[in-house]
């Protein structure tokens, strides 16, 4: 009788792992369109600049540059009473931004926490320290444009959203709020030309905004607002063609803003 019983109940949970195998597919992002790509080839090391030799030294002591904010998190301490904290993790457009947040973000408690040159796997790593340990009310992601150049070597849009949704469960598991942001629009990158990134960005994109709406989160929508005929930056929105100006950030501030109350308004 206790082996029928062990068999009832092992069909049972077989029967309820079926039931819930669409529900589950559906918040990891299968259901979300996916694009094929060629990953943008390694980078050769005589193709290197001496910045980037520099970034490659550096990497080899602290991938994910751990360092970088350390010092600045432990003086950050926690929010106070009645704080609400919202933290931008991103790579060198959320990092030059955030020196602009008191201008663009009068009187909010926002903090940047983006690192030039990085990758979604290189934020994955440091998103326990950079984010969950800062306390946040919600998190702002614009991560993907430097897998895309392969950064950190070549990058699959599969890979990208593994890490994006990662990020996203381990906010979401500590009861912060996630705004998924749209990856900039860019029709060359100036360090790896000739990858032809801006159909990949228009992939990931419709990626993003899928799982964001499956996964409970707020999708950001930069690239609409910003994108030129070719499905890159004017010279006005970014000088290189990826790091946004003042006008540029000008656009994305009042759209973050909007997308940030949306998510602290949901219950």
């Amino acid at each position: 009788m206790a082996t029928v019983g062990l068999l009832v109940s092992l069909t049972a949970c077989a029967s309820a792992r079926s039931s819930s195998a669409p529900a589950m597919a559906a918040l990891n992002g299968a259901s979300c369109p996916a694009a094929d790509w060629s990953p943008a080839p390694p980078m050769r090391a005589d193709s290197l600049s001496d910045y980037q030799r520099s970034v490659e030294v550096r990497q080899r002591n602290d991938w994910a540059n751990l360092a970088r904010y350390r010092d600045a998190n432990a003086a950050l301490g926690a929010p106070k009473p009645g704080e609400t904290r919202v933290v931008f993790m991103g790579n060198s457009i959320t990092d030059a931004w955030a020196k602009s947040f008191p201008a663009m973000f009068p009187g909010k408690s926002y903090v940047g926490r983006g690192i030039s040159g990085q990758t979604t796997p290189q934020m994955l790593v440091r998103f326990r320290q950079d984010v969950i340990a800062l306390q946040p009310k919600a998190v702002v992601i614009l991560a993907g444009i430097n897998d895309i150049a392969g950064n950190t070597g070549p990058s699959t849009q599969a890979m990208i959203a593994d890490n994006l949704m990662s990020m996203t469960e381990i906010a979401k598991a500590n009861g912060i709020r996630v705004v998924l942001s749209s990856v900039l629009p860019a029709y060359d990158f100036p360090w790896r030309p000739g990858i032809g990134p801006a159909p990949k960005v228009v992939a990931l994109n419709a990626w993003i905004k899928c799982y964001a709406a499956q996964a409970g989160a707020v999708y950001l929508d930069y690239y609409s607002r910003m994108a030129d005929a070719r499905g890159g930056l004017s010279a006005q929105m970014a000088s290189d063609g990826v790091h946004p100006t003042e006008a540029g950030y000008r656009i994305m501030a009042p759209l973050a803003e909007a997308a940030i109350q949306e998510a602290l308004g949901r219950p």
